[in-house]
């Protein structure tokens, strides 16, 4: 059994979740709208404020399909409400970041700057010039560009020095020892 699944999905007031015929779904809400492809085997309904997805059968492929669907939808209705955010932190001298509009723009250590252009729906802020908090309604597409930020400078094992998600722990090496 899918336990992921098997949850209803809470559709908050303020949003409104359509399903076609195709199984199209379409949540808006107060931040912006969201639509996602469900595959026509499961079937979704929508009763008294509440999205529940059923499956045909226990077969693997529809229990993997089942909790896909309803996590992804979920992402959904917590973006258009409430967001998502991922925090980086740069480490190293002389590195900095620092927000222009939609774009931002990365002094890590190499010979030229590296600039980031925010897709729709997604915005950079930098509190300090040393962290990057980058703001959006799809889950996807935050994590994504947060993942491409941080591989423009990994943080390496001896130093630490990089780009690294907040809180996130280096596993730190030791250097050449002495005889």
């Amino acid at each position: 059994m899918s336990r992921i699944g098997k949850l209803p999905i809470p559709v908050p007031a303020g949003v409104t979740v359509t399903i076609d015929d195709r199984n199209m779904v379409v949540v808006k809400g107060p931040k912006g709208t969201l639509q996602q492809q469900v595959n026509p085997d499961i079937t979704i309904a929508l009763e008294d404020g509440t999205l529940t997805l059923t499956r045909p059968s226990e077969a693997k492929p529809h229990k993997a399909m089942h909790g896909l669907y309803r996590a992804l939808i979920n992402n959904m209705v917590v973006g258009v409400t409430a967001g998502f955010e991922k925090a980086l932190e740069l480490v190293g001298t002389g590195y900095r970041a620092q927000a222009e509009g939609n774009k931002l723009t990365l002094n890590v250590g190499y010979s030229h700057p590296i600039v980031f252009e925010a897709p729709d729906g997604v915005s950079f802020q930098t509190p300090a010039p040393t962290q990057i908090i980058v703001r959006g309604i799809d889950k996807q597409v935050v994590g994504n560009l947060a993942a491409d930020i941080r591989a423009t400078r990994k943080p390496e094992p001896y130093l630490g020095k990089g780009v690294k998600y907040q809180g996130e722990q280096i596993r730190r090496k030791v250097g050449k020892a002495a005889k």
